[in-house]
């Protein structure tokens, strides 16, 4: 009898463990249908406009500290893009990380994406999606997009090079009227010889603003 009292509340602990991890994975597995899910936030945003400040601080030599103003623009479905206005020579390409991260549309058009299962990350269970180019590039060897089950939210989004180095950026989000947009984002940047990090920051969202596709830089 003890053992049944002992192996009853074990075989529905191990239930509940195996419902929770049920309800994490998507109801549709795949990388497209969580990008679909991405995409379907704020549905009725067709498109925005916001400038960004960003803060970059040289961890190592020649410890630069350089600040970066800019503009961030969005116009659905796919278009988006990060545009600073003056960028040093040294810092040629940040803008590209800036934008990576919130362009979960142009993802399936660069690269081969694959649903890599539920990972847990600072102790929250996130999905994960693992990108590699479809034009082989001789640097980047994949990126790892980490997404919030619950809100669809990207929260963190890794880069990992074949020469050894990381860039691993988080964000956080804010409500601005009846839309979840980007708050904040921090960057940390580790590649040989370099360790830097940026933090930015966005203003008021202009939303459902005239936006030109002259500012997307993407095809």
């Amino acid at each position: 009898m003890k053992t049944l009292r002992f192996a009853t509340p074990l075989m529905l602990a191990a239930a509940a463990l195996a419902g929770a991890s049920a309800a994490a994975e998507p109801s549709h597995a795949g990388a497209d249908a969580i990008i679909a899910r991405i995409d379907d936030r704020n549905p009725s945003l067709r498109t925005f406009e916001t400038r960004v400040h960003v803060n970059v601080r040289m961890l190592s030599f020649p410890f630069f500290a350089p600040k970066l103003d800019g503009t961030s623009y969005y116009k659905r479905p796919d278009n988006y893009e990060v545009v600073f206005d003056r960028v040093p020579s040294y810092a040629h390409g940040f803008n590209k990380l800036f934008t990576n991260i919130g362009d979960a549309g142009a993802w399936e058009r660069d690269c081969n994406v694959s649903y890599e299962g539920v990972r847990t990350v600072d102790g929250h269970p996130l999905f994960a999606l693992r990108m590699t180019k479809k034009i082989r590039s001789d640097q980047l060897r994949e990126a790892i997009a980490y997404i919030d089950p619950a809100s669809y939210e990207i929260v963190r989004m890794e880069w990992h090079y074949f020469n050894g180095g990381s860039i691993a950026m988080t964000q956080r989000y804010r409500d601005e009227g009846q839309y979840r947009v980007i708050a904040t984002q921090h960057a940390d940047i580790r590649i040989p010889h370099v360790h830097a990090v940026a933090d930015a920051t966005y203003a008021r969202y202009q939303t459902n603003v005239t936006v030109a596709d002259t500012v997307f830089t993407k095809k």
